[in-house]
């Protein structure tokens, strides 16, 4: 597919992986808008790169509803949904919340699904069109502390997969992209830790994946994609 003159939706687009497929969208010719929480970030951030920001919140319907309200009235059409926006938690089982537990599970399950029903109503009218779920390698395997965060990239994983098999016959390609380790402010909203080091992945390092699984002609799709550093030195 040519990014050129594409209409594309990233959720999350403010900062970090978001912000970096935004940009490299825009740079191939794209028409993009972002969504954020943060009004301040969202607009700084669209002044930056030349998105149309779109200030929401994915897990709340509403919002949800005005985001491809917004878009259509500014665009007219949507070819591409980067479904990114994310949040994180680490805690043992024994301390976890039930309040932050469904935070987590609000945003990245229920806004992915939301934002996914939405692009997906547009794509099945006009038999065409791409999804990008920004998942995590959280969503192959388990770890201590993960029971928010890696539950709900396993059911991201889910979803991906009842979509892709549910939109193929429509031309709609649905395609999981899993970052593990990532440079960006994600690990400091989510309480982890994290030390930098020169072979750790990017932000564009993603965006740069992103961009080729959408570029591959139409024909074929990437279902899913794992991107690991090479020797994350720690």
């Amino acid at each position: 597919m040519t990014l050129s003159d594409k209409i594309a939706l990233v959720t999350g687009g403010s900062t970090g992986i978001g912000r970096a497929i935004a940009e490299i969208l825009i740079s191939a010719g794209a028409k993009v808008a972002i969504t954020g929480r943060d009004r301040g970030r969202l607009d700084a951030t669209s002044s930056e790169i030349g998105a149309y920001p779109i200030q929401a919140d994915v897990s709340k319907e509403d919002d949800v509803d005005r985001t491809y309200r917004m878009l259509l009235a500014e665009f007219g059409d949507l070819d591409i949904l980067i479904n990114n926006a994310g949040v994180g938690l680490f805690k043992p089982l024994v301390e976890m919340e039930l309040a932050n537990f469904e935070r987590v599970m609000a945003t990245n399950v229920t806004g992915a699904m939301l934002m996914g029903r939405g692009a997906a109503r547009i794509f099945v009218d006009r038999n065409g069109g791409n999804i990008v779920n920004i998942a995590s390698t959280a969503s192959l395997r388990g770890a201590p502390s993960g029971t928010a965060y890696m539950t709900s990239k396993f059911a991201l994983r889910g979803m991906t997969e009842c979509w892709r098999a549910e939109l193929r016959k429509h031309n709609v390609r649905v395609m999981q992209v899993n970052p593990s380790e990532v440079i960006t402010p994600f690990a400091e909203t989510a309480g982890l830790s994290q030390a930098d080091h020169p072979s750790k992945l990017r932000s564009e390092d993603i965006a740069h994946m992103v961009k080729a699984v959408l570029e591959m002609n139409e024909r074929g799709f990437t279902t899913e994609l794992t991107v690991f550093a090479t020797n994350p030195i720690t």
